[in-house]
């Protein structure tokens, strides 16, 4: 660790000095507060730093220092929050928020963490990752949010928030380019305001050549490509003073190659044709021998209307209906032999209807509503190993109707003392079909394992309060704690190899919080600290169990019961207008009270996955000069992350509680691993009434070559085992206007 560190402290100390340089061309140092933000946590407009919430929030020149456009650019960022792509690919993504993660991308799955674009639950890992333009705020709520946002935020909840159109003529344009052949151009204009309306457009494409090259003969000629188009349209109506209606439709297509393979491990004694392909390296050049390919394609529509009943209330209705088309092409074995190759070829939609009332009176400030959600999937799952010997027919559907009522209210007892209470009501009906066959090779015919017309149906319901004491100390200082629990549905295993798997639900997952926080800032509005201490005890815990008997699939188990205890630090200072540093640490100590498997208590022989124990994040950014072109400014964050499990496999690889017929959670132990990105820019350069900037930037500066995530078919299926690495540097030039 200390070795990491060296780079980052260096740098650090580096910008610092010329952030407090004197000489003619830097200005002096002056002080400035730092930039108040302000979040929409609890449904309502307040400052960051008075929500009694563990809540992480970047805006404006934190957006823009991070080059923050999607979710995959949050990783880390805030306390205990990971963010990585799945296994293979790029369009989908698991985010685990105080080591609570659902960490299989298949559609028929629920997120632990609620992924929200403009107050809109964007239900799925696969296909949430897209570009989000004219991203104006992103919030990190941490922490049960079961009353206010509900569904499937068990461990909290991510928002983006976009730039409404402003109704003036102006915009912004930047083009970059990079290695690996990187094109990238994206513009955004706002128009003039037009009777009622104001109206925003904005697009973004982007090419990319792969960042591994393959083998002659292989069925691709390169791996990990870039190629996406995406756009986005707001219109703001303002019917009334009181009445406005906000729609918003945004567009994403990716039809790209996925990532390789690296076979890590493979049993010689039942693989020995794969021994030439086992790599401990992430290799320049592989080979793969099927058409690997991802293709997600992603609209969304939401209408917003408000109407302010009058000066203290608030009505507000949010209607979005998002669709997904995502099919996927994989070659699992790591070698240009045909022992593991997969499809999922995809279809989802859903639709979602929110009524909220949001008031206030002198010593009470409430949120009450209505939420509807409704489903529908459906996934064809070919699959073929060992040279065409084992083929199977896998499809399965599945759906969702949820209703919900909340309400929450905050009663101002004194000056300094907040009393919040509040309560969901939900209930969903979950549906599940599934079909699969076998076929050995030797002729046409496939032999039913689960029959066509498999379904269950399975109604799930819960009450989750909050509640929450906040007491002022002074404009300064907050203190909170906090009760909260959380609910995630119940559902069927799409992708079980039985009939009497696919018919039987699993069970809710419940979670309840102990949390305590404190807010200070200090120094003139120039620095903040924020701490918090949590407890999750969760019951019935939902996890993903990777089968490699029959058919490859995961399938959904209720382990049992978990404890998560953790600390968050987070701080921010701005000793000047010039120099801003800010960090946060996250530390996590996990385990189980109880995993049953097979009727044995397992507790001290199970991994709790995706939970390092500290992982933290420092941002420095200042500006280095003050030239008669512009401003010259630098940005470094370097992100560390401990040791994690990917798996919630056995403990012991010896011993009497040791199953040889079972994987062991060792084995696709990921390392701890840092990550430093980089920019420097020249900005507001003046060309006559356009603001102009020139950026070189880089992600992975130091290129470290890591292992992020692992696919471990276990010991049935000669431990075959394939790594996924972090990606290689990139680096390049950017140039970007405004006007």
């Amino acid at each position: 660790m200390n070795q990491r560190l060296v780079l980052p402290s260096l740098l650090l100390a580096t910008m610092a000095a010329h952030a407090q340089d004197t000489s003619p061309t830097s200005a002096p140092a002056e002080t400035a507060k730092l930039e108040e933000v302000v979040v929409t946590a609890q449904k309502r407009e307040e400052r960051l730093q008075d929500v009694p919430v563990a809540v992480t929030a970047f805006a404006g020149a934190q957006l823009k220092a991070l080059d923050v456009e999607s979710i995959t650019d949050l990783s880390a960022l805030a306390p205990n929050l990971q963010v990585q792509p799945s296994v293979n690919n790029n369009t989908g993504m698991m985010i685990a928020i105080r080591g609570a993660a659902q960490q299989n991308p298949a559609l028929y799955w629920d997120a632990t963490v609620g992924l929200y674009v403009d107050g809109v639950y964007v239900g799925k890992n696969l296909g949430s990752v897209f570009d989000i333009l004219d991203l104006q705020r992103v919030e990190v709520l941490r922490g049960p949010q079961g009353t206010l946002y509900g569904r499937n935020t068990l461990a909290g909840a991510v928002n983006f928030v976009t730039q409404p159109p402003s109704g003036e003529l102006g915009g912004h344009a930047s083009v970059k380019l990079g290695n690996y052949d990187l094109r990238s151009a994206k513009a955004s204009l706002d128009l003039p305001r037009m009777g009622i309306a104001s109206i925003s457009l904005a697009a973004r494409t982007e090419k990319r050549d792969g960042t591994t090259k393959t083998l002659p003969g292989s069925a691709v000629k390169e791996l990990n490509t870039r190629d996406s188009t995406s756009a986005r349209f707001a219109m703001d109506l303002d019917f009334t003073d009181t009445f406005q209606a906000a729609y918003r439709f945004d567009y994403s297509d990716t039809d790209q190659v996925v990532n390789h393979s690296y076979l890590s491990r493979a049993n010689p004694a039942i693989l020995p044709f794969l021994q030439p392909y086992v790599t401990n390296d992430r290799d320049a050049r592989v080979g793969v021998d099927s058409p690997v390919f991802e293709h997600s394609k992603v609209m969304g529509h939401a209408l917003t209307l408000t109407w302010d009943v009058n000066d203290r209330n608030t009505v507000k209705s949010i209607t979005a209906y998002r669709d997904l088309k995502w099919d996927d092409t994989l070659d699992l074995d790591g070698s240009p032999l045909p022992v593991a190759e997969t499809s999922r070829l995809s279809d989802y939609d859903a639709f979602s209807q929110e009524l909220q009332l949001v008031g206030n009176t002198d010593r009470f400030n409430y949120v009450g509503g209505l939420y509807y959600f409704k489903d529908d999937g459906f996934a064809f799952n070919p699959q073929t190993f060992f040279f065409g010997t084992a083929n199977y027919d896998s499809r399965y559907g599945f759906g969702t109707k949820a209703w919900a009522a909340f309400g929450q209210v905050d009663y101002k007892a004194t000056d300094a003392l907040t009393l919040t209470a509040g309560l969901r009501y939900t209930r969903e009906e979950r549906n599940g079909e599934r079909y699969l066959a076998f076929n050995d090779g030797s002729s046409p015919a496939y032999f039913p394992i689960v029959p066509l017309g498999t379904k269950g149906e399975k109604t799930f319901s819960d009450t989750t309060p909050v509640f929450i004491v906040a007491y002022k100390f002074t404009d300064a200082v907050n203190a909170y704690v906090k009760y909260a629990e959380g609910f995630k549905s119940g559902g069927f295993n799409g992708e079980a190899n039985s009939l009497a798997e696919s018919i039987t639900p699993f069970q809710p997952e419940k979670l309840k919080s102990y949390e305590a926080g404190l807010k200070t800032s200090f120094a003139d509005g120039r620095a903040i600290v924020n701490l918090a201490a949590f407890q999750n005890d969760t019951d019935d815990l939902q996890l993903s169990i990777f089968t490699a008997a029959g058919a490859s699939s995961s399938i959904i188990r209720n382990a049992g019961k978990a404890k998560v205890n953790g600390f968050e630090l987070e701080a921010m200072w701005a000793p000047s207008d010039a120099f801003r540093l800010q960090g946060s640490y996250g530390y996590l100590d996990s385990k189980y009270d109880e995993f049953i498997d097979e009727g044995v208590n397992q507790a001290n022989n199970r991994a709790v996955i995706h939970a390092p124990k500290s992982s933290f994040n420092v941002l420095v950014d200042g500006r280095l000069a003050r030239t008669s072109l512009g401003d010259l400014r630098a940005s470094l964050d370097y992100t560390w992350t401990d040791d994690f499990y990917t798996y919630p496999y056995q403990l012991a690889s010896s011993g009497p509680n040791y199953n040889p017929l079972r994987p062991i959670a060792g084995d696709t132990l990921v390392k701890s691993y840092g990550v430093l990105n980089g920019r420097l820019a020249l900005s507001d350069i003046d060309f006559g009434g356009v603001q102009g900037e020139v950026t070189l930037w880089s992600r992975n500066l130091t290129d470290e070559d890591h292992i992020v995530n692992y696919i471990d078919f276990g010991p049935l299926f000669g431990n075959l085992t394939d790594a996924y690495y972090l990606e290689p540097r990139t680096y390049g030039l950017e140039l970007s206007i405004k006007w």
